[in-house]
């Protein structure tokens, strides 16, 4: 069979570039005779369920849109108006002020006097004990030190030195004759040993063939001649399966694209178009007629009344305004007018300058 598809690697001159492509018939006999039905049946397989997928999608994404962002937003709105900003005006305005008052009295009830008891009181205590106990460890280490040499001079002639002569006279001779034993008995070990392990490894020897023979090499021929060759197998009708899926997931989103845009394109034609039509051909510009010949008029005639119940609401309001005037002035009289008030300052020549003081000549200064 040959392969129709270029290598997208090649050069003009079939020079291959980069890493090789592989063939379509790199799997033999086998994925050639498999590829045609089951990228036929996956094809009829997956095409319905991909144009499921893609109504899906659409609607979810509508349905996110319209209902669901809206909702969650006034939900977010909702949760803040209810939870988070009573939570901010207690923290900030009840938790805060209290939070500082505590802080304050606390520092006034305790950390004040805490101070105050530790600098005037613990301190110069501390430093009397301080004293005291230099005092008593000088006289404790003094003690010490000669109860030490004493202790010294007796563990080095009652324990070191008799140790030392029993080391070197006793135990050292005891020594060099259970080393002496020991290299014999080591010897004669050693003999046993390598007998033992010869004997051992002849024994390893004719378990690894009899291992070899009835259980190793039977199971390398199955899985030469069975496993490997059954699990290529698989591992093709794998591999063309998963590429056609691939193959028919794209054909059906094709597919499914097609068929919306057709859905979309009948839609517009049959619903869309006319209804923009009747729109602009027949309802604009009856709305238009009607607003021009009875909503404006109504309007208009609306505004002129408003407009003269107004003017009749602000004479009555005026008249009844001057009735309870004249009924007034009837009953109580005229009122009375307002009482002048005296200017501070006088007025005209008698006003007071630098040069004159209520109306009297100031005489200059005379020098003595």
């Amino acid at each position: 069979m040959v392969d129709l598809e270029k290598a997208p690697g090649a050069g003009a001159e079939g020079e291959p570039q980069g890493e090789p492509v592989r063939r379509s018939d790199a799997g033999g006999c086998l994925a050639v005779a498999i590829r045609m039905p089951v990228r036929i049946v996956v094809l009829v397989l997956v095409v319905p369920v991909r144009m499921v997928w893609d109504v899906l999608v659409v609607a979810g994404r509508f349905l996110r849109d319209t209902v669901l962002r809206p909702v969650g937003r006034a939900l977010a709105w909702l949760a803040r108006a209810v939870f988070v900003w009573p939570l901010v005006g207690a923290w900030r305005y009840g938790v805060v002020p209290l939070a500082k008052g505590v802080a304050r009295l606390g520092n006034l009830l305790l950390v004040v006097p805490a101070v105050w008891v530790y600098r005037w009181v613990l301190t110069p205590v501390g430093h009397a004990l301080a004293r005291c106990g230099r005092g008593v460890g000088a006289v404790i280490a003094a003690v010490g030190r000669g109860l030490y040499a004493a202790l010294a001079w007796l563990a080095r002639y009652l324990v070191a030195v008799p140790a030392g002569w029993l080391y070197a006279w006793v135990l050292t001779p005891a020594g060099h004759a259970l080393a002496w034993c020991g290299r014999g008995l080591l010897w004669c070990g050693r003999g046993v040993a390598r007998g033992v392990g010869l004997a051992v490894t002849g024994v390893g020897v004719v378990l690894y063939w009899i291992v070899r023979v009835l259980l190793v090499l039977p199971a390398l021929a199955l899985w030469r001649w069975v496993l490997a060759p059954a699990g290529r197998a698989l591992a093709v009708v794998g591999r063309e399966i998963g590429d056609a899926l691939g193959h028919a997931w794209r054909i059906a989103g094709h597919l499914s694209r097609a068929a919306g845009r057709l859905l979309g394109t009948l839609f517009r034609w049959i619903v869309a178009d006319p209804a923009r039509w009747v729109y602009r051909s027949i309802l604009t510009p009856v709305g238009h007629a009607v607003r021009d010949t009875v909503v404006r008029p109504l309007a208009q005639a609306g505004r002129s009344a408003g407009r003269a119940a107004r003017q009749a609401l602000a004479s009555a309001r005026l008249s009844a305004r001057q009735a309870r005037a004249d009924v007034r002035r009837m009953l109580f009289g005229e009122p009375a007018g307002p009482r002048p008030v005296e200017r501070r300052e006088p007025l005209g020549a008698q006003t007071r300058t630098l040069e004159k003081r209520t109306g009297r000549e100031t005489s200059p200064p005379t020098r003595g």
